[in-house]
């Protein structure tokens, strides 16, 4: 179960900005909801920031300087990039941009293995093949040795990122970042491929219409799959880039939109974030990002069509890498279930492709709600990992708690990579846990809705309405809404089972929403129950008519006391992990034998349940998650049922004999820590 909250519009602001623009008020709800009081900052944000002259970026007028010069006398120049899909498309625009100028130019991006930004047999190589001028896109800010290697070489560097910079710059011609401290451009928050972007308006005279047309769409890819916030001029870049993305020019594009079957009339930021980004970091990850960067460069139609295959081969080998892997820490937790007992789950496992394991990362995050490392070891002994985190858990603070064990490490509050020997993963994870699990207050992954939905919100023009907002992203992400109390009329199998549709009653709403890879039988409703739950609304179009779709995000049974439900899990853990309770503490949520006759009568007639399920059918004001936790606990030390913890899923098993729960290994440990703690 995941933590909801949901927030709440001003009436009275929804009320004053419908008399002053045509917005609907579903959508003005959740605009209030969100911040926005006043109407100025109100319309900035629909009317669009026009992107602020290029020369207001420190050294961006010696960047131009520079590389003008170096194209007028023909001398060598080589972009270099990095190998995410942020450094890939600001590659290809500085590179298309360059070389239709007439320039003497090529392009560099390390693999993978090479790890992250400049290297020093790069530099090499470059300067061997007569390299006079190198520019970074999306990397180069901490490349202090490099750049010092580079001016010995008798190259010139100008250096083009959007990382934090250092305390110490590289020395290099021109640095041209918006995170300089001495910078006076208003807007910083953009990628790699909008700062390059940028530099391409600034070399043909500061003037963005050429550069809009020919790569909108190109920096649109790269600024939403780089996960930087979507408002002011990203949000710009963005929406113009998808305008031209329907009808782009570039062939491989073209393809990979064919072939990923993403419908040209409804393209938007969750397409490039999950259909098109995907497959070009995957050129990065499995294979060579030189084969993305020919991709959105090719004039052949042949040649671009093979590497846009070549690029969803790759993408499907990371899909089959990642659910390996996936599978890996399952069984995991299944054979050591105390994994889970820690606030920060640390795994690590022999051969993990270094590609993934960030996704990993991630989806371990969102599927357990917990900070996590999750480490690759290699056959010489080394590891690396990478962390994903919540706001108010520091990852880099921890990292720096753990910095003796550490060879390497950085991030900040929600990512981190790290590498160490793998021979001290046991006293890392020990120390991971030594900073983490005595924190009093433990913040959790949330789920936000905007508003509490209606029943007379739900009609097709608010919902239409939402479209204003558009593009979603980070920090302007897809509206969501909650409806309490929603009564199930109707369950329909969709997709021979691997889906679920339901007809419900809303107050004086009857309406149908989809709750995507929930099978029927799995779901913690039938006919007749009362839902809560958090929806995405659309608009499908059938046969030219329109009508209202709700997507669910999560559900839970009506009723469920959310803030009991954590801190008995909360305290479950605690109890796990051996901390010190109060006696009576402990005896409360020892549960009596007509407790466990209860809790294991329901198990027996329904044989299949996750333990969330369970809980929302049988908890109470004496049976809350802990002891119905202990209570499957107990069941599983004696083979009543079988109990998968890394799923939560439980299993009725038909017993042989007769058993004595008093003797469980759960009980008999509770009985000594309540001995302990001074029964």
């Amino acid at each position: 179960m995941k933590k909801w909250r949901i927030n709440r519009p001003d009436p009275v602001k929804t009320a004053e900005f419908m008399n002053k623009c045509d917005l609907k008020s579903l959508t003005l709800d959740v605009m209030t909801s969100r911040g926005f009081t006043d109407f100025d900052s109100l319309a900035d944000f629909f009317k669009g920031e026009e992107l602020s002259d290029p020369f207001l970026i420190k050294d961006m007028a010696i960047a131009a300087e520079v590389i003008n010069k170096a194209v007028d006398q023909y001398d060598l120049i080589c972009i270099y990039g990095d190998y995410d899909c942020d450094g890939v498309t600001s590659t290809t625009i500085l590179y298309n941009y360059l070389e239709s100028m007439g320039a003497n130019v090529m392009y560099y991006i390390p693999e993978r293995e090479a790890g992250y930004g400049m290297n020093m047999e790069a530099i090499e190589m470059l300067a061997e093949k007569g390299v006079k001028l190198i520019v970074t896109v999306d990397n180069g800010i901490s490349a202090v040795e490099e750049a010092e290697r580079i001016a010995e070489l008798d190259m010139e560097l100008v250096i083009t990122d959007h990382h934090q910079p250092p305390e110490k710059l590289p020395r290099a011609r021109a640095i041209v970042n918006p995170h300089r401290a001495d910078c006076p451009s208003s807007y910083k928050d953009l990628a790699g491929v909008g700062v390059a972007f940028k530099l391409c308006a600034a070399l043909d005279g500061g003037s963005y219409d050429t550069v809009m047309e020919q790569y909108a769409d190109i920096c649109a890819i790269g600024t939403v799959a780089d996960v930087v916030p979507l408002t002011g001029e990203n949000r710009t870049i963005v929406k113009r880039g998808l305008e031209y993305l329907a009808n782009t020019e570039i062939l491989g594009l073209n393809y990979l939109i064919d072939k990923a079957k993403l419908d040209r009339n409804a393209l938007d930021s969750t397409g490039i974030a999950f259909r098109i980004a995907p497959v070009i970091n995957a050129s990065g990850r499995f294979g060579s990002p030189l084969t993305a960067v020919k991709t959105l460069l090719s004039e052949d139609p042949e040649d671009a069509e093979n590497y846009v295959d070549t690029l969803l081969n790759l993408n499907a080998q990371r899909k089959q890498t990642e659910t390996e892997i996936m599978t890996e820490i399952v069984n995991h937790i299944n054979a050591h279930p105390e994994t889970l007992d820690h606030r920060v789950l640390v795994l690590s496992g022999k051969g993990w492709h270094h590609g993934v394991i960030g996704i990993v990362s991630s989806r371990i995050l969102e599927f357990y709600g917990k900070p996590n490392v999750i480490i690759s070891i290699d056959d010489d002994g080394n590891a690396r990992g990478s962390a994903r985190s919540v706001k108010g858990f520091n990852i880099f603070k921890c990292f720096q708690h753990c910095g003796e064990l550490l060879d390497k490490f950085g991030g900040h509050e929600c990512a981190g990579g790290l590498s160490l020997k793998a021979e001290n993963i046991e006293k890392f994870t020990h120390m991971v846990y030594e900073y983490s699990d005595p924190m009093e207050k433990f913040p959790s992954v949330e789920l936000i809705a905007d508003k509490l939905l209606m029943p007379q919100d739900i009609n097709l023009d608010n919902v239409k309405g939402l479209a204003a907002m558009e593009p979603f992203g980070a920090e302007n992400p897809a509206p969501v809404f909650a409806m309490l109390g929603v009564r199930v009329d109707k369950i329909i199998p969709l997709s021979q089972g691997k889906h679920t549709k339901i007809e419900f009653s809303y107050g004086s709403y009857r309406g149908q929403a989809l709750i995507f890879s929930l099978a029927p039988e799995k779901a913690c409703f039938a006919v007749g129950d009362k839902l809560d739950m958090l929806v995405e609304l659309g608009i499908n179009v059938f046969n030219n008519r329109e009508s209202i779709s709700i997507r669910v995000i999560d559900h839970r049974l009506s009723g469920v006391k959310q803030e009991r439900y954590f801190a008995a899990k909360d305290c479950y853990e605690k109890l796990m992990r051996g901390e010190q309770l109060p006696a009576s503490f402990i005896r409360k949520i020892i549960p009596t034998r007509q407790e466990l006759i209860g809790v294991y009568k329901y198990i027996s007639a329904v044989k299949n349940i996750t333990l969330d399920n369970l809980f929302m059918k049988i908890s109470g004001d004496s049976m809350n998650y802990c002891k119905l936790h202990i209570c499957v606990d107990i069941f599983r030390d004696k083979g009543l049922i079988e109990f998968r913890p890394a799923t939560m899923k439980i299993s009725y098993v038909v017993p042989k004999q007769k058993v004595n729960l008093e003797d469980s290994e759960t009980l008999v440990k509770l009985n000594e820590m309540l001995g302990k703690a001074g029964n």
